[in-house]
């Protein structure tokens, strides 16, 4: 898998970060301090990441579209991970009905915009990343200037006009697509790179299902773990997209079922007809 093209550089910005004892210090985005190699450790031992993979997560920008039952998970381990900058997008505010599931919040978030929520937990988590909140709906006029700023996006909303909305953005931009779903017992998983190989989303869905069809979380209810399931698996494709490690989501369509615990995998092809990356496109 190739990895993401980090659009600003390795050595083209310097970091603020916070060490043990709360002195603000300064360094290189090429090289890690004893900080980074103090919380990263457990990355860099490993073969496939060590200093120089670390280093390629500190000077990621990811978008996370969603801080919900999807984005709370990934964002959470985004931030852990030292993803350097986390653009969050939510224009809702935390009810206590998210709790079940979305855990970045807390009882004590009820009421706030889930944007601030989760920028506020995940700073205290990884206080040496760079945390943009984007209280706002994506819509046809914003959508394009605020995914540019960002490497990769993940999808965690609900609705197919948005998702439908967010892929045309990301297929014209060239950016990586990370997009997941959930209800009831249920999840899909998936990565569209249709500007290189595979499918887009609309080449899968092409046709907004028909009301009532597919049931949504407010009415049909969800078991709360199986967004978490599916939130950090987009989290594990985003930092394998990140480093160029393994075998990614392109071109596949990951099945997963609570009820008996399985995951399979229904090959997806991209529609020549398709209005976004077909031949009519």
């Amino acid at each position: 898998m190739r990895p993401v093209s980090l659009r600003n550089g390795w050595q083209s910005r310097h970091r603020e970060m916070t060490d043990t004892s709360g002195h603000q210090q300064y360094a290189l985005d090429d090289d890690l301090s004893d900080a980074d190699l103090e919380r990263y450790a457990r990355h860099v031992i490993l073969d496939e990441l060590g200093d120089e993979g670390q280093i390629k997560l500190i000077n990621s920008r990811v978008a996370v579209v969603g801080a919900g039952g999807l984005g709370s998970p990934a964002l959470l381990y985004l931030a852990a991970a030292g993803i350097g900058t986390i653009g969050i997008i939510d224009d809702d505010q935390v009810d206590r009905t998210n709790l079940q599931r979305q855990i970045v919040h807390s009882d004590a978030s009820v009421g706030s915009p889930k944007a601030e929520s989760a920028r506020d937990r995940l700073t205290k988590l990884n206080p040496a990343i760079n945390l943009v909140i984007h209280r706002t709906r994506l819509t046809d006029g914003n959508a394009r200037t605020i995914l540019s700023e960002y490497d990769l996006v993940l999808d965690g909303t609900d609705n197919y006009a948005t998702r439908i909305m967010i892929n045309d953005i990301c297929y014209g931009l060239k950016i990586p697509l990370i997009s997941a779903s959930v209800v009831r017992f249920e999840g899909q998983l998936s990565t569209f790179t249709a500007y290189e190989t595979g499918p887009c989303y609309r080449c899968v869905f092409p046709q907004e299902p028909e009301p009532g069809l597919v049931p949504r979380c407010d009415s049909a209810g969800i078991l709360g773990p199986v967004a978490g399931v599916m939130g950090t698996l987009q989290a594990t494709e985003a930092l394998k997209q990140i480093l160029g490690l393994g075998t990614g989501m392109v071109g596949q369509l990951m099945l997963y079922d609570a009820l008996d615990q399985s995951m399979q995998k229904i090959k997806t092809r991209k529609d020549p007809a398709c209005p976004t990356c077909g031949t009519p496109a």
